[in-house]
């Protein structure tokens, strides 16, 4: 049983990240598209195919190691119809559907356990297709805030520095480009070096699980209406 238990997790794992990855690289091309850059679309990222998006060994170790990536979305800025905006909200709009998809996925979790069906998948060890259901919804809502959070970290080549870089000068512009290397390996750095704090010191998972926090807590009352919890 136990075995079984594992195989399902492992398969709800993989389900979330694939959706997870597909809708923050489609947001990416959306939004891009929207501000007048044709480039993802001509590149077929303009689309909700998971096949278009993510990268098989990303995607494996964002299953086994909890950090991966997607193929990144091409874009040309210079395309856009305002340059620094349209850059800024392209990466912005990746970690923002995230958010908002942990909160569909938090309204859903509770509005199933409301059901008297969900409620027995909840307090009951037995697999079912409920209890499923329930398994791949907190999945959804954990990646895409632990995505969301991770990608708002403001260096590059992450989601937050390209936000950061409406407020920044062209000058802040070349210098990170004339430091590509050394500022790929900070990142290296930096990332390894917060995988070795731990949890209850690591800022990385106090936001996000401050982020978490905030969001349950503004789904979870829907079962207290229904159950008085």
């Amino acid at each position: 049983m136990e075995f079984v238990n594992q195989i399902i997790a492992l398969l709800a794992s993989l389900c979330a990240v694939t959706i997870v990855l597909t809708l923050h690289e489609f947001s990416h091309a959306f939004v891009a598209y929207k501000c007048g850059d044709p480039t993802p679309k001509f590149a077929g990222r303009l689309t909700l195919n998971p096949l278009r998006h993510f990268d098989l060994l990303g995607l494996a170790l964002f299953a086994f190691a909890g950090f991966g990536w997607a193929k990144p979305v091409p874009i040309n800025p210079l395309r856009m119809k305002k340059y620094r905006a349209g850059i800024s909200l392209t990466a912005l709009a990746g970690p923002v559907s995230n958010l908002l998809a942990a909160f569909v996925a938090g309204i859903a979790y509770n509005i199933i356990i409301c059901t008297k069906s969900g409620l027995m998948a909840l307090v009951s060890s037995e697999v079912t297709t409920m209890s499923c259901v329930l398994l791949l919804l907190s999945f959804l809502f954990q990646v895409n805030v632990g995505l969301a959070v991770f990608n708002l970290i403001p260096i590059p080549p992450l989601d937050g520095y390209n936000v950061l870089s409406y407020f920044t000068s062209e000058k802040v512009d070349r210098w990170f480009y004339r430091h590509q290397r050394e500022v790929t390996f900070a990142f290296i750095v930096i990332i390894l070096g917060l995988s070795y704090i731990p949890s209850a010191h690591n800022p990385l998972y106090i936001v996000t699980d401050f982020v978490s926090n905030a969001l349950w807590k503004a789904v979870s009352w829907i079962p207290r209406v229904k159950w008085g919890w």
